[in-house]
């Protein structure tokens, strides 16, 4: 397996993104890869993970961290393998739906060892997180859900989706901070673009980026369907808090938030938000009132009110 490495410098004097690196090793053939990871706040108190999704990193979630460690958390915000500080295999047969989600998992639970954790998840966040919560709902204490799914293929994934997927596919080059900034209604700086654009700085390391939109289950007989479906048996036993904070701007997955408090138990009852002028990177445009639904969820999971 290739594997490309950005440098260092790439990520220098970043706009808003002030905290080091850790790494940890996942996944074991034919040899382990080296996965970035933002861990900040007190170490023994109850861990928040915020999973990003497609073509981000954790830049994405700088305006979140913050209030989340204020109000004591700890937070733990990984780079998928292929994005931000993570390893880059080069080809894009290298990265399949199961192998992300064993290398993130050997992150949480093997490096990290996560418990009692508080999940948000974002895009493909929600495709790899809610698949881990499906696994091992122990592990979990609640989940709030912004602008995501877990897909089987049974239903149409809509236009906006199709369109994406195919200009992904067709694009003779990803502009990635273009992209982001065209999933968002406030204007971002062209530091802010820089920033999305610095895990990249050949297209050789946009494999992952490349090959995610293919991996979405969108047929019926799609290798990750049937394993998406038992995964909904398992969410539908779900009965811990389960939030949607989804926004209202999004034509990927608009909707979504209705089939997940319908399908969910736990979302029942639960202090669901659509969120204002907000896009499809929804940290990027409601970032503070996502950091403070997060910690008004964290309150209740500790019964000390709403």
């Amino acid at each position: 397996m290739a594997v490309l490495r950005t440098p260092d410098e790439r990520f220098e004097n970043l706009p808003g993104w002030t905290w080091e690196a850790r790494y940890a090793d996942v996944g074991h053939s034919p040899e382990p890869l080296r996965m970035a990871y933002v861990d900040e706040g007190p170490p023994d108190a109850r861990p928040v993970l915020l999973l990003h999704g497609e073509p981000t990193w954790s830049y994405l979630y700088r305006r979140m961290i913050p209030p989340l460690i204020g109000g004591g958390l700890r937070v733990v915000a990984p780079d998928l393998i292929g994005f931000g500080r993570s390893d880059k295999p080069e080809r894009r047969e290298d990265y399949t739906y199961a192998r992300h989600l064993g290398w993130l998992t050997d992150l949480v639970v093997g490096a990290l060892e996560l418990r009692d954790a508080l999940l948000f998840c974002q895009d493909w966040g929600g495709l790899l997180g809610l698949r881990m919560v499906a696994a091992d709902p122990e592990r979990f204490a609640a989940v709030v859900a912004s602008n995501t799914m877990l897909p089987t293929g049974d239903r149409d994934p809509g236009p906006a989706f199709r369109a994406w997927r195919d200009y992904s596919q067709s694009a003779e080059r990803l502009p990635i901070g273009r992209i982001v900034a065209g999933g968002c209604r406030r204007e971002l700086s062209p530091a802010e673009l820089a920033a999305y654009d610095a895990p990249f700085p050949q297209e050789r390391h946009k494999a992952a980026a490349r090959q995610f939109p293919a991996l979405v289950p969108i047929e019926p007989d799609d290798p990750e369907s049937e394993r998406n479906r038992e995964a909904w048996k398992a969410l539908a036993s779900w009965r811990k808090p389960f939030v949607c904070a989804f926004g209202d701007s999004d034509p990927i997955t608009a909707g979504g938030d209705r089939v997940l408090r319908k399908l969910i138990p736990g979302a029942a009852g639960q202090p669901h938000e659509t969120l204002p002028q907000t896009g499809h990177f929804s940290p990027e445009d409601a970032g503070e009132r996502l950091a403070g639904i997060v910690l008004s969820l964290a309150r209740r999971v500790d019964g000390n009110g709403s």
